[in-house]
């Protein structure tokens, strides 16, 4: 709410009678509108703490956040992520519900900024199974996976998610490869391929 319209409340409290003016330029309304500017600066406070309830959009609660999940990780350096980054690696962490199939791993490549990521799945050559011309793979292939990523990932700046001092951009995504080497099958290879390189 605004100042304006704590001010018109607080007028509306008052009693009837001449003595409490409904006058809009005498020092009794300028007074309750004045005092209305401190409700209203109180109000859009604790708007501001509301929103840092929900940790996609924490800015001043990040680091509570952070520790409320154990970060900075192993695949976090602390003092090198952007904000951006730091909040895409808490949702990462608090909205990632687990799991070992390709949708689970996908779903966390989407958290961590990759909407369009998509898996490619080796097997080894086997006879029934495979077909002409498939080129020939040892048993390891079986274990082997791809995770398949649109372009390299530009991070740019952005108002209101990024502190003084940060780049305008950053290329790359070692923080992604090391989430997802770490929740990989025990025993499983990943590799990573960025525009289809």
């Amino acid at each position: 709410m605004t100042a304006e319209a704590y001010g018109r409340q607080l007028s509306q409290l008052l009693p009837p009678g001449p003595a409490w003016t409904q006058e809009p330029e005498s020092n009794l309304q300028r007074t309750l509108r004045g005092i209305g500017a401190s409700f209203a600066r109180v109000h859009r406070r604790s708007d501001d703490l509301w929103r840092e309830t929900d940790p996609r959009q924490a800015y001043e609660m990040l680091e509570r956040w952070e520790t409320a999940f154990g970060l900075p990780d192993a695949c976090s350096v602390e003092g090198s992520q952007t904000v951006l980054e730091r909040l895409q690696a808490l949702n990462a962490k608090v909205f990632a519900v687990g799991g070992q199939s390709r949708e689970y791993y996908i779903a966390l490549a989407a958290i961590l900024g990759y909407p369009n990521a998509t898996i490619t799945e080796y097997w080894s050559r086997r006879h029934g199974r495979a077909r002409m011309g498939e080129p020939y793979a040892l048993e390891d292939w079986e274990q082997a996976w791809q995770m398949n990523l649109p372009e390299q990932k530009v991070t740019p700046r952005r108002h209101g998610l990024s502190a003084y001092g940060e780049a305008y951009r950053a290329w790359g995504d070692t923080y992604l490869e090391c989430v997802i080497s770490h929740q990989r099958q025990g025993g499983s290879i990943v590799f990573f391929s960025y525009g289809g390189n």
